[in-house]
């Protein structure tokens, strides 16, 4: 048993040195071929692999259906991920609409209860801004509407959702519009819910000031401030912004407007409001005397008892 063992080892030793050169061999000879630069091993090379590579598709195939395997289910991933977030998305949306639905069918019941009348003369008109000044000490830009189409020097402009500020100048096709962060804008506002009346000044920064508090201490950030309607020159009632405190503890306004993407500006026609000249009439209809004297075009001595003498 032993010689039988030591016979195998020793044609088994020569037989793997052997094959072992041979597949040197046949290397190098690979390498060689694959060297040599000459038209005749060229066409050779082209002959192995027009006869090697065409037969390798059956070995490829595994390889190149796995890949497009891995590929797909990477791909379905994807596309679950994507679903899955566009569900979330809709489910929100959905919950937005409900409270949106909620809120307009509360405002209308409280519009109804109320009998509120709103302003038919305060309308808009919306034009295009053509440019800014590009100066860091005067913050306005340029509208394409003016004289011609009825704009007046201090309307309101809006970029639909909070206050940008005010026409300052017209022409008959332009209009310029100076912001609320300009330093020669002004504005009486109110901030909400506690009602204190202040000042919105511009300082030529992002974040206009808020001046002349009656009482600091009722303002927290995040209030809303809104136009007060003081002075006439705007309606009250308009967005500004939000209360935001500075670094230093100045309040400041943090503007609901996108000055960014200023491209669309919404111009309120606000003629003011009507001036009372009695105020008494306000309270007591005149009667009487007062009624007889307040009637234009009554001759003396008539009426009364002075009439039958």
């Amino acid at each position: 048993m032993a010689r039988d063992r030591s016979q195998r080892d020793d044609y088994t030793g020569p037989l793997r040195r052997l094959v072992l050169g041979i597949i040197v061999l046949c290397l190098l000879g690979i390498f060689l071929v694959w060297r040599i630069d000459s038209p005749r091993v060229e066409r050779f090379r082209a002959q192995v692999v027009d006869r090697v590579v065409p037969s390798m598709d059956w070995a490829m195939a595994p390889v190149t259906g796995t890949i497009n395997l891995i590929r797909d289910f990477q791909s379905y991933q994807r596309l679950a991920e994507q679903n899955q977030e566009l569900r979330r998305e809709l489910r929100q949306m959905k919950a937005w609409k409900e409270a949106a639905l909620q809120l307009e069918q509360e405002n209308a019941r409280l519009l109804d209860l109320n009998n509120v009348r709103l302003d038919p003369r305060l309308t808009f008109i919306t034009g295009v801004v053509l440019a800014d000044s590009g100066s860091p000490f005067r913050q306005s830009v340029l509208l394409n509407v003016g004289a011609r189409d009825g704009i007046r020097d201090g309307w309101a402009a809006m970029d639909g959702i909070g206050l940008v500020g005010r026409i300052s100048g017209t022409g008959r096709n332009t209009a310029r519009v100076i912001l609320l962060t300009d330093a020669s804008s002004s504005i009486p506002a109110t901030i909400q819910p506690s009602g204190q009346s202040a000042l919105v000044t511009g300082n030529n920064t992002a974040a206009p000031l808020i001046d002349f508090l009656e009482n600091p201490d009722l303002v927290r950030p995040g209030d809303r401030v809104i136009t007060s309607g003081d002075g006439g020159v705007f309606p009250a009632g308009l967005l500004i912004g939000q209360v935001a405190a500075d670094p230093t503890g100045r309040l400041r306004v943090r503007l609901a407007a996108d000055y960014e993407r200023l491209e669309f500006l919404r111009v309120l026609r606000h003629h003011g409001a009507e001036t009372v000249s009695d105020p008494g009439g306000l309270v007591l209809p005149a009667t009487g005397a007062a009624a007889e004297a307040a009637t234009p075009g009554t001759p003396e001595g008539t009426g009364g008892r002075g009439s039958d003498g």
